[in-house]
């Protein structure tokens, strides 16, 4: 069996997931004859890459249907309340930010808080002899934020459409959707809670745990993560060599050895701590590498952890 990695299909998700694969050497090469919804990557060839939509990836990862994925975090946890024993997140990529939040009204001043909003709520309830309205597309997350804080006079509108439109439109008095700068909401005559975020979500690099893992899928997943984590570790890290020293030197500089030769050693540093390693050992050159293979695999580590702990299928 083949491994199965599902990138989105179009977008900016899909040009920056590129670039994530690209820049650790894995470039994707459309495939012929598939009208752009299959791929193949450089240099893994076991690696059977889908281009779908990121919604249909995140269900598709609960489901089982793919190996691996990138997409954003919160449609993966809107697949349902046990999105987290069905999908691994693996890595947090960087890009993709955007927040989930409840946003109501400008108008309604005295409203910043959820507590305010329960008010609301039970003051429409009585008033309107219905329970106010909230379009959203993220009906779980919705329906679990709302019940952590005690709101229950409300009922969801599922939105196919523009979520921030609704109030304006009449369809909902309040929503909750996804957010970068606040600009569409303001736009929109919305403001967004003061702690009305339910999720700060970024793309991820997931894992379907409850996925067929034979071992050609899981040799493939692990010859790509260790290649994605030996690209992380070169960009975080400076490489030093310098002469000898001792184990108690070396711990102090920050520094964790790559190799001891002769007179040398080369010594792997956080970009963030490479004045103080410098400062300590007194003399070094430093290099930039492409990539850092130390014998860690974390990626893959947490891989199997998540399919051990999955139940077996019936």
């Amino acid at each position: 069996m083949t491994l199965t990695l599902a990138i989105p299909s179009k977008g900016r998700l899909q040009e920056q997931a590129g670039a994530y694969f690209a820049d650790a050497g894995l470039a994707l090469h459309p495939c012929t004859g598939s009208r752009g919804y299959r791929a193949t990557m450089a240099g893994l060839p076991d690696v059977d890459v889908r281009l779908v939509s990121a919604a249909e990836i995140a269900v598709g990862l609960a489901a089982g249907d793919f190996h691996l994925g990138v997409t954003g975090e919160d449609l993966i946890r809107e697949t349902g309340p046990d999105a987290s024993s069905r999908v691994a997140l693996l890595h947090a990529l960087g890009f993709g930010f955007a927040n989930v939040v409840v946003a109501v009204p400008r108008a309604w001043i005295d409203v910043a808080t959820m507590a305010d909003l329960d008010d609301v709520c039970a003051a429409f309830a009585q008033r309107h002899k219905r329970r106010l309205r909230i379009a959203t597309k993220y009906v779980h997350l919705t329906r679990r934020f709302f019940a952590e804080a005690g709101i229950s006079d409300y009922r969801i509108v599922e939105s196919a459409g523009a979520t921030e439109g609704a109030p304006a439109a009449g369809a909902a008095e309040a929503i909750v959707d996804i957010a970068t700068t606040g600009a569409t909401l303001a736009a929109n005559g919305l403001k967004t809670l003061d702690d009305g975020t339910i999720l700060e979500s970024q793309a991820q690099l997931a894992a379907a745990s409850r996925a067929e893992w034979d071992a050609h899928a899981l040799v493939a997943a692990r010859a790509l993560l260790k290649r994605l984590w030996a690209r992380e570790l070169a960009k975080a890290s400076h490489v030093l060599r310098t002469t000898l020293h001792g184990d108690d030197l070396v711990a102090r500089a920050g520094a964790s050895v790559l190799s001891r030769g002769g007179s040398e050693m080369s010594l792997l540093v956080p970009r963030a701590g490479l004045m103080q390693a410098v400062e300590v050992l007194g003399s070094a050159a430093v290099a930039d590498v492409e990539y850092v293979f130390n014998g860690g695999e974390p990626l893959y580590e947490r891989l199997t952890r998540a399919i051990a702990a999955t139940p077996a299928r019936p």
